[in-house]
């Protein structure tokens, strides 16, 4: 009778602790699907333009209700994150960036900047909508 060897389990999520660079790589991914939801809402508003001022009025209507502006912020904040991890990306395209200090700062700085463009960007269309 043959023995068999006992060989380690193959690491999986569960083992291993989530790093930066490992959540911001599926939270990417993530942000990937969420912006080709939100082609889909942009499409929905722009139609809706055209189909007349009721079916206009009913799109800003779900889209102005806190459920659409908290979707709208959840979709700004997915479009620069994106934005703002492709370009960190570029910058392993050209081989910079791939020591453990610059991953981590790196990492910490796509969210922080993603964060910080998103409410600017909020910031200045309550601001522009309110002096209209």
């Amino acid at each position: 009778m043959a023995t068999q060897k006992q060989r380690p389990l193959s690491p999986h999520l569960l083992i291993y602790r989530p790093q930066i660079t490992s959540v911001l790589s599926i939270t990417h991914r993530f942000a990937g699907v969420a912006l080709s939801f939100g082609a889909l809402v942009l499409t929905y508003w722009l139609t809706s333009a055209a189909y007349g001022p009721e079916a206009f009025a009913r799109a800003q209507g779900a889209l102005g209700s806190w459920f659409g502006r908290l979707v709208l912020f959840a979709l700004t904040f997915a479009l620069f994150f994106h934005l703002c991890n492709g370009i960190r990306h570029l910058a392993w395209d050209v081989g910079w960036g791939f020591e453990m200090n610059q991953l981590r700062a790196t990492g910490w700085l796509v969210v922080a900047a993603a964060l910080v463009l998103t409410l600017a960007s909020w910031f200045a269309a309550y601001t522009v909508a309110a002096g209209a």
